[in-house]
């Protein structure tokens, strides 16, 4: 069985047993759903909590919509519930790896290069749990903790979809290629697109910030560079389900390919056109 090599665990700003609050209908109910949350509080009107099967080890407190308000983000849509949790314990990159190729998965990867938009993180959770995503991963200084924020706009799949931190990025990347994932670097300065990338490969999609894009040093430990047909740039704040619709495709095959400059890493492999494996 192949084992890959540990990095050191994230010691970012939420650790467990920092609580924090979550609201809005969604978000509650996959918390609450969730086996791997410890929810230590809930507030709520008589009516949204009348809906609920609550346990009884959960403290409850009765609210009206003026007091939920105060307990949560200015002008924050809380639906009459409010809960507060311990975030969720760490994953580690090489335990998911492990996972996915013990069970012979071939679900896709999403990493991430310094996001930082707590909406866009939910957004790139919602997508990902609609399309199945093993995970998303993010460098853990250059990403915001769990929030009320990521909740909502995740829409639930904060609790579905494994969120790895690492310290490294690229390294995380080396350590992904060691798992035959075809690594892809979304942009829009390229002419390669994002199709004729997809050769069968396991692939993990890698993803720039809003502002700056993605790193020189995170874009050579890319395979290859794509974007999708539109006339848009390819960052976190644009990304949306169509690249990872079709991700779903990918299946494995062997890596040792490694980018350096240009659009593709070694062409030998490649046919001129289009950037897909040449066919014998």
């Amino acid at each position: 069985m192949r084992q890959f090599s540990r990095h050191r665990r994230p010691s970012g700003p939420n650790q467990r047993g920092q609580a924090v609050r979550f609201w809005g209908r969604h978000a509650v109910l996959a918390a609450l759903a969730n086996p791997e949350r410890t929810v230590k509080r809930i507030w709520g009107t008589r009516e949204a909590l009348g809906q609920l099967d609550l346990p009884p080890v959960i403290p409850i407190s009765y609210a009206d919509v003026t007091d939920l308000a105060r307990l949560v983000a200015r002008d924050a849509p809380h639906q009459g519930l409010v809960i507060e949790v311990d975030p969720l314990d760490t994953i580690h990159l090489s335990d998911l790896l492990q996972d996915e190729v013990d069970s012979g998965s071939t679900r896709p990867l999403v990493i991430l290069d310094q996001v930082t938009d707590p909406h866009n993180i939910g957004a790139v959770l919602r997508s990902a749990a609609a399309f199945d995503a093993a995970a998303i991963v993010t460098q853990d200084r250059h990403s915001p903790p769990e929030s009320g924020v990521i909740a909502r706009s995740a829409s639930g799949a904060l609790e579905t979809v494994p969120w790895v931190r690492v310290v490294n990025l690229s390294r995380a990347l080396e350590e992904i290629a060691e798992a035959q994932y075809w690594r892809i670097g979304l942009m829009g300065d390229t002419e390669t697109t994002l199709g004729a990338t997809l050769d069968g490969s396991k692939v993990a999609l890698v993803l720039g910030s809003e502002g700056d894009g993605m790193r020189h040093n995170v874009m050579e430990h890319c395979d290859v560079l794509a974007k999708l047909p539109i006339s848009r740039g390819w960052k976190a704040s644009t990304s949306r389900t169509p690249r990872q619709s079709r991700s779903t495709r990918s299946r494995r095959l062997p890596h040792n390919r490694r980018l350096r400059g240009g659009d593709e890493i070694n062409p030998r492999r490649r046919s001129a056109r289009g950037g897909r494996r040449a066919r014998r």
